[in-house]
């Protein structure tokens, strides 16, 4: 254990001693840990507000869509008999989170005046299932169906035509129609692109509570989504329309995925784009290294042969000049993923291309791209070192002791 010790330490003594020659080697090496661990890491956080921007709109994968209708009159299905059917379906393939959905207009009393706005009726699962995060407020809980003022997320936009700057005042909203119905409003959402966006419960107290009303499929029947594994969308989908189509008879039952089914080949190519990228731009600094390695060795052949002749072994030269490359790499790349980690945290990325839209699930700074650095940093040493290690062993004593 000693005699490795005293191996790195006097490969320190050398890097401090040389600090003008290292540093200037150690340039390279350190631009390219950094790339490749800034890049990595940025590849990551780009992937995600892809990922999310994606799952707003279609949801997680896999997402299965499905709608029952009468091919006749393109109305839904009995409600009673509907959500029999689903908890059914739920219950016998244990599928934890399923969401309905369905669109209706409300109309909804400004200081500006009535306007009807599209209205979207979805089970509370719906916000995790689309990673909606609201920037301020909640998003819809499972409680709010027993509330005698139905609870309603909304947007920024319809927020501003409500006159209300935030929720510190508790702002209601009246929904007109033949029983005007006063409104909560607990959380705001960004997005709907300048236009007023709401979303209630599907069912609530009171007599406006029900989704499945005159109104309701204005748009359409209501939509189930069910959250399943990607590789058993397929099997699901055929599955579900087969059991749906038993249950409601005289029904047309339609199930699809509604997800980006190939995002995530997308992202993971996107993925080994930027690791190829980070290697690339490694190898390049690794010649650096070892170009400066080898004009170094050239010029302290004198002192190796004075060493030699003082009875050092090829063993203690060559881990000498060894780990001298790999403890200056090491400490290239400790400062480079440092540097990485400053930067990464202070890139507004998701301010510029998420539209200020939070991330539900915003990842933290990849330990594992760190670790590679730091790795690769090593790695690159330990290269860069053997060519010359090897010249300075293979150095017969008295020529180089002669030079």
């Amino acid at each position: 254990m000693i005699p490795v010790l005293g191996a790195f330490a006097e490969a320190w003594g050398e890097v401090r001693v040389h600090k003008s020659r290292v540093v200037l080697s150690l340039v390279g090496v350190f631009l390219a840990v950094f790339a490749m661990t800034t890049v990595t890491a940025l590849g990551l956080i780009v992937a995600q507000i892809s990922q999310e921007q994606n799952e707003r709109s279609s949801g997680r994968p896999a997402t299965i869509g499905v709608s029952a209708y009468d091919p006749q009159t393109g109305l839904s299905a009995p409600q009673a008999q509907w959500d029999a059917a689903v908890a059914d379906l739920l219950d016998r393939y244990r599928i934890t989170t399923a969401a309905t959905v369905s669109y209706e207009d409300d109309l909804f009393r400004f200081p500006g005046g009535t306007q009807a706005v599209q209205t979207m009726r979805v089970s509370p699962s719906y916000g995790p299932l689309h990673r909606i995060q609201p920037i301020e407020g909640r998003w819809l809980r499972a409680g709010d169906r027993d509330s005698l003022s139905p609870a309603v997320v909304v947007n920024e936009a319809f927020l501003d035509q409500l006159g209300v700057a935030d929720l510190s005042t508790r702002p209601t909203v009246v929904i007109g129609g033949p029983e005007p119905i006063r409104a909560t409003v607990v959380g705001v959402v960004r997005g709907g692109f300048d236009q007023p966006q709401v979303y209630r419960v599907d069912r609530s107290a009171g007599a406006d509570g029900a989704a499945s009303g005159a109104d309701a499929n204005f748009y359409g029947p209501p939509t189930l989504e069910l959250w399943v594994p990607s590789a058993q969308a397929d099997e699901v989908i055929a599955q579900v329309q087969h059991d749906l189509g038993l249950a409601l008879p005289g029904v047309e039952v339609q199930a699809f995925r509604q997800d980006a089914g190939d995002l995530e080949k997308t992202l993971a190519t996107l993925r080994l784009a930027i690791r190829g990228a980070g290697v690339v731009a490694l190898i390049l600094g690794g010649i650096g290294v070892l170009n400066i390695g080898l004009v170094t060795v050239r010029q302290r052949i004198r002192e190796i042969g004075v060493r030699r002749s003082f009875g050092a072994t090829s063993a203690r030269i060559f881990s000498a000049v060894m780990l001298e490359s790999v403890c200056a790499t090491a400490v290239a790349g400790v400062a480079a993923v440092g540097a990485s980690i400053v930067l990464v945290r202070n890139f507004p990325l998701e301010q510029w291309l998420g539209n200020g839209i939070p991330l539900a699930e915003t990842p933290g700074f990849p330990v594992a791209a760190a670790v590679e650095g730091l790795v690769a940093a090593t790695a690159v040493g330990a290269l860069a070192g053997l060519l010359p290690a090897l010249i300075a062993v293979r150095a017969k004593v008295i020529d180089a002791i002669r030079y």
